[in-house]
């Protein structure tokens, strides 16, 4: 374990596993001036990273177009030589279903290429700090994907009694139901949660979805009457 000097955060030694070398240059750029620290390296998809196994913490950023095989099996192979790594993959043609399957094999967040440097630097942070993250299109395309599924006409999305759709919020929407009960703002719930503000906001909107409510107002409305 890299020892913690006070009033400094941890340097998190870094792995990209992606053949293009400018990717890894402007990844670096990126990642200069916070606790990711990038290694010089650029790895194969098939590489060996078990030397890292006794560095801790380590990401792993996983920078390749591959199929949902290949992404299972580079998966499985980098958590078997370094189990306590984060693996973050940074892709944007995934289905849904391929990245509940991911999830489901250790994956510890999903990142679009196409996201700003800054984004891309809070998403790590999230996922080093014990949040699963993913792309909000991603988790909309989920919900939505689920709501289908179990309520699979409009007529029975329209019956549904509204009382029956609190079992489809997580713990986590409760709380910032809550919260939205008490007039609190996004970012006050993100500091009470310990959460980015913005996915604090992804969290309002799979709510709203849910409880069939036009805005936050509408939500604690129907917080106030339900939960």
């Amino acid at each position: 374990m890299q020892p913690v000097v006070p009033g400094t955060i941890p340097r998190i030694t870094t792995l990209l596993i992606c053949r293009n070398t400018i990717l890894h240059a402007g990844l670096r750029h990126i990642l200069s001036d916070t606790q990711f620290a990038l290694t010089d390296n650029v790895f194969e998809p098939t590489a060996d990273v078990s030397a890292f196994a006794g560095s801790e913490p380590v990401l792993i950023l996983l920078f390749e177009s591959l199929s949902l095989n290949e992404y299972l099996e580079a998966l499985e192979r980098l958590k078997a030589q370094c189990p306590s790594a984060w693996v973050v993959v940074l892709a944007d043609h995934l289905e849904p279903n391929a990245v509940v399957r991911l999830y489901e094999a250790g994956l510890s967040g999903l990142c679009s290429p196409a996201m700003v440097g800054s984004a891309l630097v809070k998403a790590l942070e999230l996922v080093v700090a014990g949040e699963a993250f993913l792309p909000a299109a991603v988790g909309l395309a989920l919900l939505e994907q689920q709501s289908r599924r179990s309520r699979p006409d409009a007529q029975a999305v329209r019956t549904t009694p509204a009382a029956g759709l609190a079992g489809w919020l997580s713990d986590r929407e409760v709380r910032i139901l809550r919260y939205l009960m008490q007039g609190a703002s996004n970012k006050e719930i993100a500091h009470r949660l310990g959460l980015a503000e913005a996915t604090v906001k992804v969290h309002i909107k799979a709510i709203l979805r849910k409880v069939q409510a036009a805005n936050r107002t509408q939500a604690a409305m129907w917080a106030q009457k339900h939960l």
